[in-house]
């Protein structure tokens, strides 16, 4: 399944290495309308599944006044906490976000979140990492445990870096009240860093909720010449493209759907025609040899989170 994630209709910046030419003025109403726009498209182009956060700018109001406005029967959310977004749409700004895993901060937060209900159906630590220590925070982890019992919501973790994998282990050791916690984990996964393979045995046995963020790598998926290592994968990537007569944006998503089977990847598309491209997913069905193919260009988790680093936000 394909969701929309809507970091990019909230706030005008994102971490990925798109130019910046030819960007328009942001007019914080002109962004909401065209914000609600790209969510009703989606939504007749079949999107069911929207996630979303307090981090992404004005993408909790403006999906929230779009489900008033649009009436929706049949959507479904997953939302976060732990961030909040301080860039106030200043393209200069040095500081777009601020983690904050406190107790105080999640109640705050689910005071919008729970607007959601009964649409809301995943909460979710925004960016769970082992140094913020909110994974060993009994208060927090009570007070979650407190929500998925009162409003039987899934209650999960977005996660990223190197120690993915050990972050998501560890949560998986998580019990409140001799129950497990964490049932989902929004994850990011793509054809350069491939290392959620090495625990896909465990979270599949455990049956757990996988929403996969980042598939296209930030759009480093597509051919660009600052990223000369990764000519032999671009060659792949179009020769499946040109193949099946899709996007390669298509191609890297279905390596997702295909290698983990997932509850929702999710499209970060703000733009109509990109959703368009994305959704020829479901055109084509990549063969076991060219799913090997692609498994075979994965880089090391070091690397690609090094070079994640010094991607810029525009």
């Amino acid at each position: 399944m394909i969701g929309l994630g809507t970091a990019a209709i909230g706030r005008p910046q994102y971490i990925n290495i798109r130019e910046n030419s030819n960007v328009k003025t942001f007019n914080k109403s002109e962004f909401s309308i065209e914000g609600k726009a790209m969510l009703t498209q989606a939504y007749q182009k079949g999107i069911r599944h929207f996630d979303t956060a307090p981090g992404y700018g004005m993408a909790e109001q403006i999906l929230l006044e779009w489900i008033e406005e649009f009436q929706p029967k049949d959507v479904k959310i997953s939302t976060k906490w732990g961030y909040t977004y301080v860039a106030d749409f200043d393209s200069s700004a040095i500081v777009h976000e601020v983690k904050e895993h406190s107790l105080s901060k999640l109640n705050q937060q689910w005071e919008t979140s729970k607007k959601f209900l009964p649409y809301l159906n995943i909460y979710q630590i925004h960016s769970a990492t082992l140094d913020s220590g909110v994974l060993e925070n009994e208060a927090v982890l009570d007070r979650l445990y407190e929500l998925k019992s009162k409003y039987k919501i899934t209650i999960g973790l977005s996660t990223s870096g190197e120690y993915q994998n050990t972050i998501i282990k560890k949560a998986l050791s998580i019990q409140v009240n001799n129950e497990p916690l964490f049932d989902s984990f929004q994850v990011t996964y793509n054809v350069f860093n491939q290392h959620l393979l090495e625990i896909m045995k465990l979270l599949s046995k455990l049956d757990k909720k996988l929403i996969i963020k980042e598939a296209l790598a930030n759009g480093r998926v597509f051919p660009n010449y600052k990223f000369p290592n990764y000519n032999n994968i671009y060659l792949v990537l179009d020769a499946l493209a040109t193949k099946y007569k899709v996007g390669i944006d298509a191609i890297a998503l279905r390596f997702c759907e295909e290698t983990l089977k997932p509850y929702a990847v999710l499209s970060g598309a703000s733009i109509g025609s990109h959703l368009i491209s994305n959704l020829e997913v479901s055109k084509f069905e990549l063969l076991e040899s060219e799913i090997k193919l692609l498994k075979s260009l994965a880089v090391s988790p070091k690397a690609y989170w090094e070079e994640r680093q010094l991607l810029a936000w525009n």
